[in-house]
């Protein structure tokens, strides 16, 4: 399998997430999760379910992130996002996260641009965590526009009473369940809208 780095759709996904603060209706704040810890943020993230976007359009599996400590910056956070495109090859992004706030608090910011080798803060876009398994086997990340949401895990698949938890934290964060797709590999209902699933609570 070849990898191919798709640093186009970062710039784009960077530039969409400028656009959707200046295109979508101003909507309530999200609050962050407090008592956020970088350390146990880290690692391989699958995602589970998320709002369609367009630079994701070549994604057809295993779409999966992977934090790391940045080398540059003992403060910011290495960000890898992959994916397998029907074809089965991998395109990946790097990119780089900070925090906004207190460190302690899940709101931060990433960009995947990086001209001349500097990683381009004013191209970034908001990450907040809204809500965090205690064990961090689970994360909601949202966006203030609510123009994107990702459900994401540490294992390639959520049981039902977590999607149905997860689902009513995005309705009390303002979102539209149905505009999620579930998006997990290892889930054989992959594709259907987050609000049509039939899920224990």
């Amino acid at each position: 399998m070849r990898i191919d780095t798709f640093v186009p759709a970062a710039v784009a996904a960077a530039l969409a997430f400028t656009l959707a603060g200046c295109a979508t209706t101003p909507s309530a704040p999200l609050e962050p999760v407090s008592g956020f810890t970088r350390e146990r943020y880290l690692g391989t993230w699958h995602e589970i379910a998320a709002i369609p976007s367009w630079f994701q359009r070549e994604c057809a599996r295993d779409t999966m992130a992977v934090y790391a400590p940045a080398p540059e910056d003992p403060e910011w956070i290495a960000v890898r996002n992959s994916c397998r495109t029907a074809e089965g090859t991998e395109k990946a992004a790097e990119g780089r996260a900070r925090f906004t706030g207190a460190s302690d608090r899940g709101a931060l910011e990433v960009t995947f641009v990086a001209p001349l080798g500097f990683w381009l803060w004013a191209a970034s876009g908001p990450y907040v965590v809204i809500a965090l398994d205690p064990d961090y086997r689970w994360s909601l990340v949202a966006h203030p526009r609510r123009a994107y949401a990702w459900i994401l895990a540490r294992e390639p698949r959520l049981s039902d009473p977590v999607l149905a938890r997860l689902r009513l934290e995005l309705e009390r964060a303002g979102y539209d369940p149905c505009r999620l797709l579930l998006t997990a590999s290892a889930d054989p209902r992959r594709g259907a809208r987050l609000c049509d699933l039939e899920l224990a609570g």
